[in-house]
């Protein structure tokens, strides 16, 4: 049963990693979440000699835990106005008007 619980907790820690590196925000909650419980029931089936594994697994989750919880509310995402392209939009408008003008 620790093997199962070890090689689940394996795949959702790789998961983890995943997820908090890429632009994903909260989403990454959800394998972080499963990891630490597989990760905990596999330390609770592991004898006190073979618990050096899991407590690295619990590093590594944590970690990525704390990062998406870091980039979600320390990072503030901010849309900048480019003046450019709205002059750009405006110039072509004008200049479209001129050409039906022109048309007719």
């Amino acid at each position: 049963m620790r093997k199962i619980f070890l090689i689940i907790s394996v795949v959702l820690t790789i998961i983890s990693v995943i997820f908090s590196v890429l632009p994903l925000d909260t989403l990454a909650l959800a394998p972080i979440g499963l990891a630490l419980l597989f990760i905990f029931l596999a330390f609770k089936k592991s004898d006190v000699v073979q618990r050096k594994f899991t407590k690295i697994l619990f590093i590594v989750t944590y970690i990525c835990g704390l990062l998406v919880l870091g980039k979600t509310f320390l990072i503030k995402d901010k849309v900048a106005v480019d003046t450019k392209f709205e002059q750009q939009k405006v110039e072509s408008k004008k200049e479209n008007l001129k050409d039906l003008e022109g048309l007719e």
